[in-house]
């Protein structure tokens, strides 16, 4: 992943967003990734024929193709599911700026390469009300700088060493753990023929 992301932002100051309306549990049913971008927040995007609520932000054509969203409070709470990140990346988002975000979303969103920048309340309102008045407010996330720009603004967010080092790196548990191997398989050759029994008295 490069150390930047960037692109236009969409107001998104919902609190308590869960990964239920993120995800719809009706969407779940693939046994593959495709087709998960229709999913996100369909219940909120859509009615149920299907057709666009035109006065949700995301489908009004200032926002429609925003990459970087700004969330209220506690985004992304509710069931692990990594269909929601996987549904958001599918999408096209890049980065989800907010005050706070549910930690399994967050560990979810680490592995998948969505950024996710945490900054104050005072600062995500400044943000949320710069991108309700435009739908052309670009949007910079520097990673390795732990800065976000925003026209005349510079922000500086948090987002711990770990999380970091893994986006710019564009590392995940399973490949940090395939770079083990040969000391795996050099552990279980030396286990090799030995026999584990536990007594209970």
């Amino acid at each position: 992943m490069p150390k930047t992301v960037a692109g236009t932002g969409a107001p998104l100051p919902l609190a308590n967003v869960d990964t239920d309306v993120i995800m719809p549990k009706r969407f779940l049913r693939t046994i593959t990734r495709e087709g998960l971008a229709d999913g996100v927040l369909a219940d909120l995007r859509f009615d149920e024929a299907g057709v666009r609520h035109p006065e949700f932000v995301l489908n009004k054509d200032a926002w429609m193709n925003a990459s970087i969203w700004i969330v209220g409070d506690n985004f992304g709470c509710g069931s692990s599911r990594e269909h929601a990140v996987w549904g958001l990346r599918q999408l096209g988002i890049d980065a989800v700026i907010g005050t706070s975000f549910a930690g399994i979303f967050y560990d979810n969103a680490r592995k998948n390469g969505l950024v996710l920048p945490m900054i104050s309340a005072e600062e995500r309102d400044a943000l949320v009300r710069m991108t309700e008045v435009s739908g052309d407010v670009v949007i910079t996330v520097n990673i390795r700088q732990r800065l976000i720009s925003a026209g005349d603004l510079t922000i500086g967010f948090e987002m711990d060493d770990a999380t970091r080092r893994a986006l710019l790196d564009d590392r995940d548990d399973t490949l940090d753990t395939l770079k083990l191997m040969d000391e795996i398989l050099a552990y279980e050759n030396r286990l090799s023929g030995k026999q584990w029994v536990r007594v209970m008295k």
